[in-house]
């Protein structure tokens, strides 16, 4: 299942409008996190998508989300992509993403407040982040305008995916996974600052692999026997 996460809106049209936009890609599951009232404009922007807005879920935090619906894999939106030092807001282009993403699962695309988007411990949560690229002039996209590329990507690949034979990594799996490389990663001998970023860079790259957990257990008792052996 996918989820349309909006973090926080603070206009009900534009909680119409995505709606809309989701119901043109075929995307059913609306969740808002902590939302504005939802008053009639939601309903009169969302025109035959007013459905989506029905059936939505709400909770108070991304976070909160993420544990109750049993998420898999989170992927972030942004317009303010990292660079080399700025490691946990390191993009793939929306394309990048959808040519990538042959997994089964819960998956949540999370798209931030019209104002501020994602804040970092949000981004934090996720697996990976998808940046779209726009004129350096105006790069502000309107909460559906960034939606419909999002969603358009995946839709385009319908026919590729969900592919049946490839079972994604499940959350905890990945999680173990980071667990197992940061015990490695304290072997090293780093001060605390460059343990946290190689940790981070590490989480990023297993992110953008969209790992199997056949891979995922492979990885894990590789590092674990690699610590074994490092405690000997």
């Amino acid at each position: 299942m996918i989820y349309v996460v909006f973090v926080e809106p603070e206009s009900p049209g534009n909680i119409g409008f995505l709606a809309r936009t989701m119901k043109n890609f075929a995307f059913n599951d609306l969740v808002l996190i902590n939302p504005c009232e939802l008053k009639k404009e939601a309903y009169y922007q969302a025109m035959h998508a007013k459905d989506i807005i029905w059936n939505h879920k709400e909770y108070g935090s991304l976070e909160e989300f993420i544990e109750a619906e049993k998420i898999d894999f989170t992927v972030g939106t942004t317009r303010m992509a990292g660079g080399s030092y700025n490691v946990s807001r390191i993009a793939v282009t929306p394309e990048q993403f959808a040519e990538s993403l042959n997994i089964t699962g819960n998956i949540a695309i999370v798209f931030g407040r019209e104002g501020n988007g994602l804040y970092n411990e949000e981004i934090a949560l996720c697996d990976v982040v998808v940046t779209i690229p726009t004129n350096d002039e105006y790069p502000v996209l309107n909460i559906s305008h960034a939606a419909a590329i999002v969603l358009y990507e995946l839709f385009k690949r319908e026919k590729n995916y969900p592919r049946e034979e490839l079972e994604v990594a499940l959350k905890s799996e990945k999680e173990l996974l980071i667990e197992e490389m940061d015990e490695l990663i304290k072997y090293t001998g780093y001060p605390e600052h460059k343990m946290k970023t190689a940790s981070t860079v590490f989480k990023n790259i297993i992110g953008r692999a969209f790992i199997s957990g056949r891979e995922a257990h492979t990885l894990i008792g590789t590092l674990r026997r690699l610590g074994l052996k490092l405690k000997e």
